[in-house]
Formats: C-alpha cells, structure tokens, sequence
C-alpha cells in the first residue's frame, strides 16, 4: 500500500510544474482590456463635457446688451455693454458690475426653463 501511495504522491508532484509552466498573458492580452476602459470613459465622460462646454462658448460669444444673464453665483442681471473679455451687467436699480464672460452660467430665460 505504501508503494501505491508514494506513486499518486509522485504523480501528483509531476502534474504541478505543467500547470504552473502554462504561458502568462502577454503585454497585448493586458493592454486591450485597458484600452477598452479609457474609450469607455472619454466617450461616457470626456466628450459630453467637452460638447457641452462648446455650446455654453457660443452661447457666450452670442450674447449682447438687453440679454438676461445668470452668473456663476446665481445672481441674474442685464447687460447694458458688451466687450472683448467683460459684461457691464445691470443687476438692480442703478446697480452695474463688470464680469468676466467665463463668468456666465447662461442665459436668465434658459435657466428659468428648466
């Protein structure tokens, strides 16, 4: 009986270097997977952003004196003057500010909108 016990004991020492000899994944087998999740995030995150971000500029850029604006605080006024890189913005009685047009959130008739 100890001959058949040290014959599985020898067999089965044999068979554990061919599993473990079984070849690693290459750098192409890793690579793909990650390629996958970076063209899922930029296209689920990266892009949508990016449109948006290129729809709020021309929305700037098209802006003029009579439009209603909400800032970045939510304050909302009209612009009385409209320069290169400012707003003059009326946001009571008499009461003008200058801000930077980066600063603008929207327009007030868009964000009453939703």
């Amino acid at each position: 009986m100890k001959e058949t016990e040290t014959t599985a004991v020898v067999q089965q020492d044999a068979s554990a270097p061919a599993a473990a000899a079984q070849p690693q994944q290459g750098a192409v087998g890793m690579l793909v997977p990650m390629l996958l999740i970076i063209a899922i995030f930029y296209f689920m995150m990266i892009r949508p952003q990016q449109r948006k971000e290129k729809e709020r500029r021309k929305m700037i850029e098209e802006l003029k004196a009579g439009s209603r604006i909400v800032f970045a605080g939510g304050i909302v006024g009209t612009i009385v003057e409209a320069t290169e890189k400012t707003f003059k913005v009326e946001t009571g009685d008499g009461c003008t500010m200058e801000i930077l047009r980066s600063a603008v959130q929207g327009a007030a008739d868009d964000a009453a909108s939703k």
